[in-house]
């Protein structure tokens, strides 16, 4: 082992600062990257404006769902609004087009045109000539995938292969094909939101912990720099509703001020029911067991609706001091101030429990204009607030937070 030497791994720029994020810092050469999500979520239109932007490189496209005819239309939607941002550039020639099923003829083409970068548009397309059974199954994913890495580690070429998920939300075909490739990237999101998310969830070349957020539009997918103002409903502006606390969370390494949205009300047909969107909802029974045992909240014969706002899921757990609050402000019927947000992870005893990166989400929060944040005593020892202008309130228990915001 001693012997080996390594070096930094080269990264091409994607030129898509989201992507590049995601990947690890860009593309490396060699590399087989799958991208998986739903039909019609967004896949082929981010690859597609990804690659229109690669001036320097030259591209092989192979398509085997969609014809060059509608390949050009897509890419002159995405090209026009390219256009009418400024200091953009006219995509040049150097992304050529291949409509084929047959791996074979695929690599004929490469051989001889020898492009940069190759994307496949989608694996479960593509058949070989060397196994019977028909394009989508099994043994013809498993066969062309190990082609494509193959190819990809001899030549040092970085391919891109777009793949489908079935309805239990994993990847189609073998789970081996999630072992060969160096990178599994999931492109998520609801089709009745505006905001898609690209995340890692294998990378051999950089941190799994990242995420990148879009927002669809008519003309392509626009990269979010600033997710915290889109989750963020016009709050500041809007009246004091009952059942909304705001969550300072971190995805990734991002911070983001989520907008938590609750609903208590008495169960019409005995059964409480319990329903969480965005959120995972056997945690959602733990708070409101909590509430129940240790702050003296009935909440046993109430419906209990949990809506984390935008659409998108979160798995950072300081959020669940955001979630009790709405639930009893919900219960209560009483509106919480909407200059304050919080972050905490709650105990089974009541307790808050620290949280990491506590600067971030304390410098995000001052950013949007929150006068206020609740965070655990445990974290103030270790923080310097005086260069925040922002009032940082440490709290112990759930008790001392809810006083804290209810009075």
């Amino acid at each position: 082992m001693s012997k080996i030497e390594t070096t930094e791994e080269p990264r091409i720029n994607m030129h898509d600062n989201e992507l590049n994020r995601v990947l690890g810092g860009g593309l490396v050469p060699g590399s087989l990257t799958l991208l998986g999500g739903e039909p019609g979520i967004g896949k082929s239109t981010l690859i597609l404006q990804t690659v229109l932007r690669l001036n320097d490189m030259k591209v092989l496209y192979v398509s085997g769902e969609e014809s060059a005819r509608q390949l050009k239309m897509r890419a002159d939607r995405i090209t026009s609004a390219q256009l009418s941002t400024p200091n953009s550039q006219l995509p040049t020639s150097n992304l050529l087009v291949v409509c084929e099923v047959m791996i074979e003829r695929v690599f004929d083409h490469i051989k001889a045109v020898m492009p940069d970068l190759i994307v496949v548009d989608s694996i479960q397309t593509m058949a070989t000539e060397d196994v019977e059974s028909s394009p989508g199954s099994v043994s013809q994913i498993r066969e062309c995938a190990a082609m494509l890495l193959k190819f990809a580690k001899e030549s040092g070429t970085p391919v891109i292969i777009i793949g489908h998920i079935n309805k239990e939300g994993s990847i189609a075909g073998p789970k081996i094909l999630e072992h060969m490739v160096d990178t599994v990237l999931q492109f998520e999101g609801d089709q009745h939101y505006m905001y898609r998310i690209v995340r890692a969830i294998k990378n051999r070349f950089g941190s799994t912990a990242e995420l990148g957020i879009y927002e669809m539009r008519q003309n392509g997918l626009r990269e979010v720099t600033n997710p915290s103002e889109l989750l963020l409903s016009d709050i500041k502006n809007s009246e004091e509703l009952s059942g909304v606390a705001i969550a300072s969370a971190i995805e990734g390494v991002r911070p983001l001020l989520i907008e938590t949205q609750a609903l208590v009300s008495t169960a019409a047909y005995g059964t409480p029911q319990r329903s969480a969107t965005g959120f995972d909802l056997r945690r959602l029974n733990m708070l409101l067991a909590v509430l129940e045992k240790r702050v003296g909240f009935k909440l046993g014969q109430k419906d209990v609706y949990l809506n984390i706002a935008g659409g998108i899921r979160v798995t950072d757990p300081a959020i669940d001091l955001s979630v009790i609050a709405a639930v009893l402000s919900s219960n209560v019927d009483t509106g919480i101030d909407r200059d304050v947000c919080m972050a905490g992870e709650v105990g089974l005893s009541g307790e808050i429990r620290p949280v990491s990166r506590i600067m971030q989400r304390i410098a995000e929060a001052e950013k949007l204009g929150f006068s206020r944040i609740l965070i655990p005593s445990a974290n103030l020892s270790s923080l310097d607030n005086t260069h925040f202008k922002i009032e940082v309130k440490g709290v112990r228990r759930v008790e001392e937070a809810l006083r804290e915001l209810f009075g």
